[in-house]
């Protein structure tokens, strides 16, 4: 598990905050994380909540120079393989299951597993997990709860997703155990309607300067 940390740690490190998108139309994913990259945002997460979802994935891989582009919402092991045949670099998930844990096991790409609680965060170290996503971030507790987990559950870092604002990011950003945040508001619906890319890429540089 060490080198698939490493690799995780080594995408998850690019940036403050991971973009979260819900895909639509695969036509805008391109457009969409060129903005997100030429803003400095090269790590990006597509979730698997649209069916447009895999080969949105799939596009960027192939034709967005300098994108990091992995897959979110992965619920099971038949999603985990379909999105790393489609070109994932890493794959994230709201919660953890064991057959989660076994498809991990097996791919050479690594995962973001959720986790909400103590427990659930002690039970996937001990699965060998050092890097977790925190989920549903605000509605589990927010800033306050995670940097409560800090000192007992050490050595563990969280990228903290769900309801994070670019007002609230900084409140987690400047906690020792947060390595990034996930957050949407970099790509809002109406600005990726109105391919209004220009101003998707200020969004992505104010939110590449967060906690520096």
């Amino acid at each position: 598990m060490g080198k698939k940390t490493e690799k995780l740690l080594s995408i998850l490190q690019l940036q403050p905050v991971v973009p979260v998108l819900v895909v639509d139309r695969v036509a805008t994913a391109i457009p969409l994380a060129q903005a997100l990259v030429a803003g400095g945002l090269k790590a990006i997460e597509i979730t698997l909540r649209t069916e447009a979802a895999l080969d949105s994935i799939k596009a960027v891989a192939d034709e967005v120079e300098g994108a990091h582009v992995g897959a979110g919402t992965i619920l099971n092991a038949r999603q985990y393989d379909a999105a790393v045949a489609a070109g994932s670099t890493f794959i994230v998930s709201p919660g953890t299951t064991q057959e989660l844990l076994d498809a991990a096991r097996k791919s050479p790409v690594p995962m973001l597993p959720g986790a909400a609680t103590p427990s659930e965060a002690m039970a996937l170290r001990e699965e060998g997990y050092a890097v977790l996503k925190f989920f549903p971030a605000e509605q589990a507790g927010g800033a306050a709860y995670l940097k409560s987990l800090s000192s007992p559950l050490g050595g563990i870092s969280f990228c903290p997703t769900g309801g994070i604002t670019a007002q609230t990011a900084t409140d987690y950003l400047s906690l020792p155990n947060v390595i990034c945040v996930g957050g949407s508001w970099v790509a809002p619906k109406g600005l990726v309607e109105a391919g209004d890319w220009k101003a998707i890429t200020a969004l992505a540089q104010e939110a590449s300067q967060l906690g520096r």
